[in-house]
């Protein structure tokens, strides 16, 4: 039997990562499958106008794959819609993009995380479903510190790396790289983060409500991430960071309020209206007083 034949999978499930042109007409496909892990496949034919395969192949939607092929890059046989996702928009699309970079720069090929996969799957959920940034901020943690327990990297949060003492929340703690937490820091050269005592006992629980917490445990995570990504950076970040660089330099200038315009209040319309009207009558007034002691003047000097 041949060897294509023979390593032939059928039906996985899976979700695209990513594709790249291949040639003129076909596709390199980066997949996270359930059962065998992230696999590169190529589609051949994918770009031709009536291939079946053109519009299936996006990124964010649970499709059926079958492959086949013993070299690190199969061949794709078949992708089909398996549905039941909307398509994330907005913050959802990008938080989306970032977890897709994510498995596609620390996860091996053809590596089974089946745990992961659905962890992956309920991160996409969640994204869609809950539109506010602090949740899906918080959708982000939770897939982070999955995706390093899966890689063999769980992060000690919940006691003193030296000590064995359970964390306080009040302390202030360096993180140690493939350590963890450490209240007194042996190598004064050392770059290691510094975080709250309360923000790795919230990563522990996974609970963000927090402001200040969800802000010191992302900085926490990008800091681990960026350790273990050593030199690959993650591009989707600086895509987030350049928008809102733009959302701010497009914001517009504030603008009086109806009430310091004198507008929208019943009052002070019409109180400003008296004032206009007073100051234009004194005026008349004082115009009128120069007029008669001119007239007077004149009268003086005919006498």
């Amino acid at each position: 039997m041949p060897s294509q034949l023979r390593d032939r999978r059928d039906d996985e499930q899976a979700f695209v990562l990513h594709t790249y042109p291949y040639k003129e007409t076909s596709l390199i496909v980066e997949a996270f499958s359930e059962r065998f892990g992230r696999v590169a496949m190529v589609a051949k034919g994918a770009k031709r106008p009536r291939s079946e395969m053109r519009g299936v192949l996006q990124a964010f939607q649970p499709l059926a794959l079958s492959w086949a092929g013993a070299a690190d890059v199969k061949t794709l046989v078949k992708a089909e819609w398996r549905g039941g996702m909307p398509l994330p928009r907005g913050g959802a699309l990008l938080c989306g993009f970032y977890l897709n970079e994510l498995l596609l720069k620390l996860l091996p090929r053809e590596d089974a995380h089946p745990a992961l996969w659905r962890a992956y799957e309920s991160a996409l959920t969640a994204l869609i479903d809950s539109p506010a940034a602090s949740a899906q901020a918080a959708t982000l943690r939770r897939f982070e510190l999955r995706l390093l327990a899966e890689l063999g990297y769980a992060l000690p949060l919940t006691h003193d790396a030296a000590s064995g003492e359970p964390v306080a929340e009040a302390q202030r703690y360096h993180y140690a790289f493939d350590r963890g937490p450490l209240r007194a820091v042996e190598e004064p050269r050392a770059t290691w983060p510094v975080v709250r005592g309360a923000t790795l006992l919230a990563l522990a629980n996974e609970r963000f409500d927090d402001a200040e917490v969800a802000t010191e445990a992302k900085r926490l995570m990008r800091g681990i991430l960026d350790h273990y990504l050593e030199s690959r950076r993650i591009f989707s970040r600086r895509v987030v960071q350049d928008l809102a660089a733009l959302e701010e330099e497009g914001s517009p200038s504030p603008q009086p309020s109806p009430r310091e315009r004198g507008e929208g209040d019943p009052d002070v319309a019409p109180r400003k209206r008296r004032e206009e009207d007073s100051e234009e009558a004194s005026r008349e007034r004082e115009e009128g007083d120069a007029d008669e002691a001119a007239s007077a003047g004149m009268r003086k000097d005919e006498r």
